[in-house]
């Protein structure tokens, strides 16, 4: 034989068992286990989800290769709340941090030691915004990395690509981006054809300053879909086909604090080759709370009894059958910027919403204490949202998104019924703070008066002098783990 042609054909062999090797780092039938989240985007901002004017060609890409689910759920459309679920199956209000930049309970056991214990390494890449550090205790934690020209910090590219090439070990992933969370791209004279309305801002058509952030905002979207084409190419190129992996983004932005589905309703697609069928397409309801779960029973093992989430594993593998009845919602606008006292919740079958405001108008005099001080914080959260009602009633199928109140309308008394009933239930296995008992309305704050507070003006809300600094500890329901 030719000794040049033998030596061609021994390179050529070395090459190809090189690259085989590179995708075959692991030889555990432990998928590995991925989550793309992206920060404050609608459901409605997806081309896979029906909006041809924004650029998500890397998210359409998925949906075309996986699954796409139409019903997919957090319980609060804020980061924290949001985050926290995710990584511990369990609603807000049970595993503790139901208002945002505060802790979870510090005795929970989160997804880092559940699939520790599985062999698997659990690595978070990017925003974290959960604590403590006690709970979400990663065994590798990359910070966001500063990118000129932009206006957020990427996703850290190269730790992930170097972790996906040498990695020796089932993983699970939380590659978690600050796009397109604001402040956007500066978008100027953009022009109202290039984006796409909806009913809940149909009236901004002509608000020029409107239209320019929306542009910035579909810019933005476009620089997160380039990060995530980048991690896809990494995934494609360092992995064997045993990897699952799923994109969504933490809530929506246009009903960031609300119960709307417009906050509540996320994207979420997801991929697994040779177990989930391309292109197909899940109506079910699934919640955050079910992550976990689902994560869990990939890995071979189970869910812990006081988990509220199920696994849809089952759909995956491409049996329509019912993962939740309901799914919930909380609102809590305490500890933000705009913080007012007006909670909600909420529950949702597939048909119908029922939401209840607790600190409406309509109730707010039964709300109060006989105490000045606090009862000037309760009639003020009443007033700001004095455009929302004390219940809530929507038929989404009829009115997917939320125009026509129907709680008050008698045809739909047995439904409001049954929703109010299993709503309080639900709260109640939760351990919530609230009640169906009108008067019950209370200030929250954390243990030695050290978190946010009602009676201190913040650089979007001003509190008169003489109000201010007029709370004391025995005014608050104290969260003591905050």
């Amino acid at each position: 034989m030719n000794f040049k042609n033998l030596f061609i054909g021994f390179i050529a062999l070395l090459t190809i068992a090189c690259k085989d090797n590179t995708k075959e780092n692991q030889q555990s039938t432990q998928p590995n286990l991925i989550f793309f989240l992206a920060d404050d985007q609608d459901v409605y901002d997806y081309g896979c989800y029906g909006n041809e004017k924004v650029n998500t060609a890397a998210v359409d890409q998925l949906a075309r290769e996986g699954m796409l689910f139409n019903n997919a759920f957090t319980a609060q459309a804020i980061c924290a709340p949001s985050r926290s679920q995710l990584l511990s199956g369990k609603y807000p209000v049970k595993n503790g941090c139901f208002a945002n930049h505060t802790s979870a309970k510090p005795d929970l056991i989160s997804a880092t030691k559940h699939l520790r214990k599985l062999g698997y390494e659990v690595v978070l890449a990017g925003k974290s915004h959960v604590k403590p550090s006690t709970v979400f205790d990663w065994d590798k934690e990359w910070e966001p990395v500063p990118k000129e020209g932009v206006p957020r910090d990427y996703i850290p590219l190269d730790s992930i690509e170097n972790y996906f090439k040498n990695s020796k070990k089932p993983f699970c992933m939380l590659i978690a981006s600050k796009y397109p969370h604001s402040t956007y791209f500066k978008v100027e004279n953009a022009n109202a054809d290039e984006i796409k309305f909806f009913p809940f801002n149909d009236d901004k058509k002509n608000d020029q300053e409107f239209i320019n952030k929306k542009a910035g905002y579909y810019k933005s979207i476009e620089e997160d879909g380039k990060q995530l084409e980048k991690v896809l190419q990494y995934v494609d190129t360092y992995l064997n086909e045993n990897t699952f992996f799923i994109y969504s983004a933490d809530h929506g932005v246009s009903g960031k604090f609300t119960v709307k589905d417009i906050g509540l309703k996320v994207p979420f697609v997801v991929r697994w080759p040779n177990v989930i069928k391309a292109g197909s397409i899940a109506n079910q309801l699934i919640h955050y709370t079910d992550v976990l779960p689902t994560f869990l029973d990939i890995a071979g093992g189970k869910a812990t009894a006081d988990m509220d989430g199920k696994s849809f594993l089952p759909i995956l593998k491409g049996e329509d059958i019912e993962i939740n009845k309901y799914v919930y919602g909380v609102r809590t606008n305490q500890n933000i910027l705009n913080s007012e006292v007006f909670p909600s919740r909420m529950i949702r079958d597939k048909q119908y919403k029922y939401i209840r405001n607790f600190n409406s108008l309509e109730v707010v005099e039964q709300n109060l204490t006989g105490k000045p001080n606090v009862d000037y914080f309760i009639k003020r959260g009443a007033e700001h949202f004095k455009n929302e009602p004390f219940e809530e009633l929507y038929d989404l199928q009829k009115d997917p998104f939320e125009q026509q109140n129907l709680a008050k309308n008698p045809d739909y008394k047995e439904v409001k019924e049954r929703l109010i009933k299993d709503l309080f239930v639900w709260m109640k296995d939760q351990g919530d703070f609230l009640n169906n008992q009108i008067g019950n309305m209370p200030l929250i704050t954390s243990k030695g008066n050290k978190g946010f507070k009602l009676d201190k003006d913040t650089p979007r809300r001003k509190i008169p002098d003489s109000i201010k600094n007029t709370l004391k500890e025995e005014n608050y329901l104290i969260i003591k783990h905050w």
